[in-house]
């Protein structure tokens, strides 16, 4: 075998540790963002968040309410707004918007209050409320229990036994456990609400006298203490166990299903407008104190800082690059797509990530990067800005997404008594100069999760029928 060196030339991309930053910001959420900068902030100590408006942001805020009239007064169609209906009035001239009811409080004492002021005369709920600002989040005393009686006692200018009173309506009550003040006693009220049997009645012995062993969950212990089978202290811990750690039950976490748009498209003036969202595109800038001292020191000084100045600047420039790429793809988006936001989904025309890509002189993986997880808002509602891409029907001018709008529009207005066949349908469309295959038309009524004509037919008879019998 005979060894040989070969020179070869070759083009590459060398990923530098700034160009991997610029890439990783340009797919990053809003809220990806917020955080990945907030946690830059607390680690370099030569960022701050700029908060100087500029000519931009003055412009808007002093014409705010202009803008936001215009996107929706001159929009040819609003009805999407109010499911079809073009106002918020109803037949009795009545506005609709005010029928729409307030919520209940968040404060679980509030809520409680409210529901003993239906039963409860007024001086009775003045002590109430009392004993329950007393008490923490989960429904318990705050303080030991001489020590609030002796505070209510001299605020409410009344007597002890009244105060104690009131307290065991509450532990006894609507929540049983409320003012409790330990767990054994939330527990006991709690078994007091529950019919009697003698599980109830060993559970309640366990809680007056044996809480510690139940705490280690010694059954043998307990049967010992109680002289009582091994069953039946199972049974009477099952019980308790069964019950509320706390007078108040911890709200459920709720995820937050909230989509705050990154870009916002208005149509003003007569034509459509884009901008950031400056609440989802906090800005950073290099605190101008720290670069000033830098600057005037001497290069081999301070070398740490000097690096994090250099990973500070890298920063500012790859976020300017992201909000600017962002902005330029968002008005490619709203431009090209015009009409799907002035008429809705049947003029959304063919897009693709070449086409935006070779009107901001970007590469597509780029487009791919900044429209993935970003909304805009608009009148039309808030969408993904993938949503704005249509794929171009073979031999069309058309995107899916139309044909699959006129596809639901027609058989929403088909006759109850004769549906339209998928070949009705196609031939219907061709009239229109859009030509399908039947089974594209079969495709996009599948995607609607709309059935065949057989089943429609069905559906129609049912609903004659029933007509005729009223």
């Amino acid at each position: 075998m005979k060894a040989t060196v070969r020179a070869n030339m070759a083009q590459g991309v060398n990923l530098t540790p700034q160009l991997l930053q610029s890439i990783r910001l340009l797919q990053l959420t809003a809220p990806q963002l917020e955080q990945e900068l907030q946690q830059t902030l607390e680690r370099n100590p030569l960022l701050e968040h700029d908060e100087t408006p500029d000519e931009a942001e003055s412009v808007e805020d002093a014409d705010r309410a202009a803008l936001e009239a215009a996107a929706w007064d001159e929009l040819p169609d609003a009805a999407f707004l109010s499911g079809g209906a073009a106002s918020s009035f109803d037949g009795d001239g009545e506005d609709a918007t005010l029928r729409i009811a307030d919520q209940a409080s968040s404060d679980p004492r509030v809520r409680l209050l409210q529901e003993l002021a239906l039963h409860w005369n007024e001086r009775d709920l003045q002590r109430a409320a009392w004993w329950l600002d007393h008490c923490d989040d989960r429904g318990y005393l705050e303080q030991p229990l001489a020590e609030l009686i002796a505070l209510g006692a001299t605020a409410l200018s009344d007597h002890a036994s009244e105060l104690e009173v009131i307290r065991q309506r509450l532990v006894h009550g609507e929540w049983p456990g409320m003012a409790a003040r330990d767990a054994s006693e939330c527990l006991r009220a709690q078994l007091t609400a529950q019919p009697a049997s003698p599980t109830r009645e060993l559970a309640m012995r366990i809680l007056a006298g044996h809480i510690d062993l139940l705490a280690t969950h010694d059954t043998a212990a307990l049967a010992t203490a109680l002289d009582a089978d091994a069953s039946q202290v199972h049974a009477a811990v099952a019980l308790i166990l069964s019950l509320r750690a706390y007078p108040v039950e911890a709200p459920a976490q709720v995820e937050d299903l909230h989509i705050v748009p990154d870009v916002v498209a208005w149509h003003a003036g007569g034509a459509w407008r884009v901008a950031l969202n400056r609440r989802t595109t906090p800005r950073i800038r290099i605190a101008p104190h720290c670069e000033r001292a830098l600057a005037l020191g001497k290069p081999g000084d301070n070398a740490v800082l000097r690096g994090l100045l250099d990973e500070a600047r890298w920063l500012v420039r790859g976020l300017a690059m992201r909000n600017d790429t962002l902005l330029r793809t968002a008005q490619v988006l709203v431009e090209r797509q015009r009409g799907f936001l002035e008429r809705g989904d049947e003029a959304i025309v063919p897009l693709t990530l070449r086409e935006v890509a070779d009107a901001i002189g970007m590469h597509e993986s780029t487009v791919s990067r900044i429209t993935s997880g970003k909304y805009i808002q608009t009148p039309r509602g808030t969408l993904e800005l993938k949503r704005l891409f249509a794929v171009r029907l073979d031999g069309a001018e058309i995107g899916g997404a139309a044909v699959r709008a006129m596809v639901k529009r027609l058989i929403d207005a088909e006759p109850a008594a004769t549906p339209l066949a998928d070949y009705v349908i196609a031939g219907m469309l061709a009239r229109q100069g859009v030509r399908v295959a039947r089974r594209t038309v079969a495709k996009y009524r599948d995607q609607l999760k709309i059935g065949p004509v057989r089943s429609r037919q069905r559906t129609a008879a049912s609903i004659a029928v029933r007509a005729i019998a009223r």
